[in-house]
């Protein structure tokens, strides 16, 4: 079974060829791109499509990567020794498994999620270079190494935010999600908003695309904002004119769907008061 576009998802050839290449030669998948352009969704409808259970690993700036395999409540075994508790003298009781550890141990072969890797420290990839290759880890406390009953399906996602380990880069197969262009981010629309019209739509990603790429603009709108933006317009019945801006009103209806800082708000303000000025 290949992953493709699923009913819920618009997943562009190259991105399809990516997923099933990376499958294919049992590596990491590491994507790439904007924020809002669907990297966590996109494990999430690889684990639909290929029948697969999901595991979810979110990387924060503190995470490190040993909290994936396991971590040792020491803690814990104190107290329960203090207080005389039979279970301290067996230390399994106090391992807590990881997401890799329960992917590695799943049943049946999963799709695990390691998701936005370049939030935690430059140190977090590399030391998951051993675990992603050899699919096994040993485990100090107990003497055991936990290997992959069925290798998963590994992806990783990236906001770009920093440099990647070239070792870590080496053992992934590596995609960028590009910005979808006006056709497919139509076709997006249509699986998440089927009920819109031809004409509005129309407008409105004209109006979309003319926003993002004003020159000046701090943050760009993404995929998910688009989405929300629309439907906010469908849910207060604007019409395609309703959309349209002049020299007088550059801030696009309903901005702050769009807009997500007060630099970009001024920017376009500023440029509304120069346009009345050349009038």
């Amino acid at each position: 079974m290949k992953f493709s576009s699923t009913p819920g998802y618009v997943a562009a050839p190259e991105l399809a060829i990516a997923v099933n290449a990376a499958v294919a030669l049992e590596r990491p998948l590491l994507v790439k791109g904007e924020p809002g352009t669907g990297k966590t969704e996109l494990a999430r409808q690889v684990a639909a499509s290929l029948g697969m259970p999901l595991i979810e690993w979110h990387v924060k700036s503190t995470t490190r990567a040993h909290q994936g395999l396991y971590e040792y409540d020491a803690v814990s075994r104190l107290r329960d020794s203090q207080l005389g508790d039979a279970r301290v003298h067996d230390v399994k009781n106090y391992i807590r498994p990881g997401k890799l550890w329960q992917a590695f141990t799943a049943p049946a072969r999963v799709v695990l999620l390691i998701d936005e890797v370049d939030k935690a420290d430059i140190e977090f990839p590399n030391d998951l270079l051993q675990e992603l290759d050899r699919m096994e880890f040993h485990v100090y406390e107990t003497g055991e190494t936990i290997r992959a009953a069925q290798r998963p399906v590994v992806i990783i996602t990236s906001n770009n935010e920093k440099d990647l380990p070239d070792a870590f880069l080496r053992r992934c197969f590596f995609h960028y999600i590009r910005f979808p262009d006006a056709e497919t981010l139509a076709a997006i629309v249509r699986v998440h908003l089927p009920g819109i019209k031809d004409r509005l739509l129309a407008t409105a990603l004209a109006e979309f695309f003319e926003i993002r790429e004003t020159p000046g603009l701090k943050k760009k709108p993404s995929t998910s904002e688009m989405l929300d933006w629309l439907k906010l317009i469908l849910a207060e019945d604007l019409s395609p004119e309703d959309l349209k801006r002049d020299s007088r009103q550059l801030l696009p209806k309903l901005h702050g769907a769009l807009l997500k800082n007060e630099q970009d708000v001024q920017l376009f303000e500023r440029l509304a008061f120069l346009a009345r000025g050349q009038r």
